[in-house]
């Protein structure tokens, strides 16, 4: 598929947005971004069998490149947890690959996309109301953050998110400072997208070949376009996480997770038929 010159326009917004919202948040913006690609792609005259799986992909694909670009800039502000990033690496790693490579062509997505529905609408009502956790909670143990990393890469993986969705929430939950919760989950998003973009490549040639303009599920073309701004917006978002009140990120950060619930949940019911 070559791409026309509205695809590249798109595609240049939405890789702006994604790369901000990375910045900003420590989020990849996979979870915003799925849905318009599906489209796009769709709009491309891709096979409706592959656009969805081609979305998430590539999505994750170009999460690979933003967090470099937005961990890089947090890095610079000293803000980077790194000892947590490293305990919760091996476990990412390991839940991305499982999705990436075996369940994102099995599972269905009905009954996870409504569970995670409410949890993430949960974790943004919390966020909203600024509720406070516990003073005594920390963080886990190793053996503990290695579960967590694994559910983290795992549930990334199956919806093509670069899982600061649920890493913000988790060290905010265990007392992190948001800003510092913000800025190790953008280094998260690293191994996060690695391990599942392994998955989808591996998985994709497998399951549908070699197809022009594909790399197993990854569309590189769209790819390539959708970096060339993300990285560049990347940090002018982590500049914003280091200046704007902790008040006002709190209350972005719950409109995207009350954004990315309201999706699961239509996702989830339109897996059920419903709607």
């Amino acid at each position: 598929m070559i791409l026309s010159f509205g695809m590249v326009v798109a595609l240049l917004v939405l890789g702006a947005f994604g790369g901000f919202m990375a910045g900003l948040l420590g989020v990849g913006g996979g979870m915003v971004l799925v849905p318009f690609l599906t489209m796009l792609f769709t709009w491309q005259q891709m096979s409706g069998d592959i656009a969805v799986h081609a979305a998430i992909a590539t999505s994750m694909s170009m999460i690979m490149f933003t967090s470099l670009s937005s961990m890089r800039a947090h890095h610079k502000k000293g803000a980077v947890l790194w000892p947590v990033v490293f305990s919760l690496v091996p476990g990412i790693i390991l839940g991305g690959l499982l999705a990436g490579g075996v369940a994102f062509r099995f599972i269905s997505m009905a009954w996870l996309a409504l569970f995670f529905a409410v949890f993430v609408g949960y974790s943004g009502l919390n966020m909203l109301k600024n509720k406070k956790p516990k003073a005594s909670r920390q963080l886990p143990g190793v053996a503990g953050r290695t579960a967590v990393g694994t559910g983290i890469g795992f549930i990334s993986g199956l919806v093509g998110a670069g899982g600061g969705f649920l890493s913000v929430p988790f060290m905010v939950w265990c007392n992190v400072p948001i800003r510092n919760a913000v800025a190790t989950s953008a280094a998260l998003g690293f191994p996060i997208a690695v391990g599942n973009s392994i998955g989808y490549i591996t998985s994709g040639i497998e399951k549908i070949g070699i197809q022009d303009g594909m790399l197993g599920y990854v569309y590189w073309p769209g790819l390539l376009v959708l970096i060339t701004m993300s990285v560049l917006l990347a940090p002018v978002g982590a500049k914003c996480a280091h200046s704007w009140p902790v008040d006002r990120l709190k209350r972005i950060f719950a409109l995207l997770l009350f954004s990315i619930s309201a999706y699961m949940l239509y996702k989830s019911l339109t897996a059920f038929g419903i709607i």
